[in-house]
């Protein structure tokens, strides 16, 4: 009983600051409030030591010869970027309403609609890069529908707010683990889209190169694909200009080999994407955890 009490005060405690920010801001208007629940993470990122220390022990790996106030800096952007980005998904009803906002291009687009045409299902490789939920946007604007699986939190409240939001991008929403995969499965040989994103840790994948270290890494998007014969399309929602417009870019399908292969190929694309832009990347994953580096 005291532990359940004690577990329930403290998803309230870490709770609370974002309801509050978000509680101060929702009279404004909808890229007013994104832009402040940015500003308040991106302070988060420069001022909370657990925060800035978490941030730069992974930037670190990637950018040893980062200057501090250079890495610094770049963890704190990366905080502006996620706080609007999480705003976004708890919005997620309203922000795929913004169809201006979506600059769309990729020969990956048509290579879905013609799987769709042909009663094929088809799967959505991206990571947590720039504004993923604008990717799901577009499919909608484009009279489909994906569903997306997702890793539930812990905390009950952020999982209330984020289950809600990414369900309002489109269904199922599978959670991981055993019953998600088979509803996965159902969903795909059924003719559905799904979005995955394939940059969190897996403690049962393989160890796949990502931004130049070793880490695991699913294989079964692709294992998927050559199952079912899906075509495996890498898209990405780059956050653009003053960070309320988004180019979405549907890249040509990843040719069918085999599962390794495949999702090496998907690792070196996001891995292009983070080097060219890296405050876009939520590198807060743990990405490299429980991988023995050399």
């Amino acid at each position: 009983m005291f532990s359940a009490t004690l577990k329930s005060v403290l998803h309230h405690a870490r709770y609370l600051p974002l309801w509050s920010a978000l509680t101060v801001m929702r009279w404004r208007a909808f890229d007013m409030r994104s832009r402040g629940l940015g500003t308040t993470l991106g302070l988060v990122m420069r001022w909370f030591p657990p925060a800035r220390a978490r941030f730069a022990r992974e930037a670190k790996r990637v950018f040893p010869d980062m200057p501090r106030k250079q890495r610094v800096a770049l963890g704190q952007n990366m905080g502006r970027q996620m706080g609007r980005t999480l705003f976004e998904i708890y919005h997620d009803a309203e922000f795929q309403t913004h169809h201006h906002k979506f600059q769309v291009s990729g020969p990956g687009l048509a290579a879905l609609k013609q799987a769709q045409a042909a009663g094929k299902g088809a799967i959505i490789l991206s990571g947590h890069f720039g504004q993923w939920e604008a990717i799901r946007a577009v499919i909608k604007m484009n009279g489909m529908e994906s569903g997306a699986v997702y890793r539930p939190n812990k905390n009950r409240h952020y999982e209330r707010r984020l289950k809600a939001g990414i369900q309002a991008g489109g269904n199922p929403i599978l959670a991981t683990g055993r019953v998600g995969t088979k509803g996965l499965v159902r969903h795909l040989r059924g003719g559905g889209i799904v979005s995955i994103l394939l940059d969190e840790k897996y403690s049962e994948g393989v160890q796949i190169p990502f931004l130049g270290h070793d880490a695991l890494t699913s294989l079964s998007a692709a294992q998927l694909a050559l199952k079912y014969d899906l075509p495996l399309i890498p898209a990405f929602g780059t956050r653009i200009g003053n960070g309320n417009t988004f180019r979405v870019e549907f890249e040509a399908p990843i040719p069918h080999s085999d599962s390794l292969t495949m999702t090496r190929s998907f690792n070196d694309i996001l891995s292009a994407r983070i080097m060219a832009d890296p405050e876009q990347w939520y590198w807060m994953l743990r990405r490299w955890d429980g991988v023995a580096q050399g």
